[in-house]
């Protein structure tokens, strides 16, 4: 009888860890999806990287004038006195003899081009030079920098030399994922830009910025 007794009990103990071994099992998928969720929740924050945006300015690009530059318009006619002008905001310049142009969003060589067109007949030499005086283009630099806000530049700047205007990226930002937004035929397109082989010192191809952009530094997620 004892020995019968110690049978079952051993029994019971066996079926107690059996069904703990069970209860084990089934909870097994709850930590596997609150595993997966938890990394979906890290890699939320790490964006797929864009291409690049077509035709980059660089340091060869043509200048296309835009409202608030300031251009210089130099006459061969010598009875014309030469013309220094602000192009207001709706794009506009006012010239003697032939009035109102629209000068933004054109190159200077066209713009120029465009004059002479417009003088000939008007002035006994109708040959004109125009030249840019002074530029607003500006970016904006935003996101985990210290100084987000605008850059102003009148020459060729790159992507990293506007975030080091900014300060250069906080503890928590990620030069490894920056984003560059352009507007593009009246759509906002965007890229992203690997700086850290930049900030190492390696060889890398510059992204140029042009008037407009919007720079945005990322969270450093790890």
């Amino acid at each position: 009888m004892t020995r019968n007794r110690t049978s079952m009990g051993g029994d019971r103990q066996f079926a107690g860890t059996d069904a703990d071994s069970r209860k084990r099992a089934l909870n097994r998928p709850h930590y596997l999806f609150a595993f997966l969720v938890s990394v979906g929740l890290v890699c939320g924050g790490c964006q797929t990287p864009q291409p690049p945006l077509p035709n980059p300015p660089g340091p060869k690009t043509a200048v296309r004038l835009s409202p608030g530059d300031t251009i210089k318009v130099a006459y061969a006619d010598e009875s014309v006195p030469d013309q220094a002008q602000k192009i207001r905001r709706d794009g506009k310049v006012s010239l003697p003899f032939i009035g109102e142009v629209t000068a933004s969003g054109k190159r200077l060589m066209d713009f120029q081009d465009e004059l002479v067109s417009r003088y000939e007949g008007q002035l006994g030499n109708s040959e004109v030079l125009v030249t840019l005086e002074n530029g607003a283009a500006n970016v904006i630099v935003s996101g985990f920098a210290h100084k987000p806000g605008k850059i102003d530049f009148d020459r060729p700047k790159t992507v990293y030399q506007a975030i080091m205007e900014a300060g250069g990226a906080t503890d928590y930002g990620s030069l490894s994922n920056v984003h560059l937004t352009r507007i593009i035929n009246g759509a906002q397109r965007t890229e992203t830009i690997n700086l850290r082989p930049t900030v190492h010192g390696k060889p890398t191809i510059p992204t140029y910025v042009q008037d407009g952009d919007v720079i945005y530094i990322s969270r450093n997620w790890f």
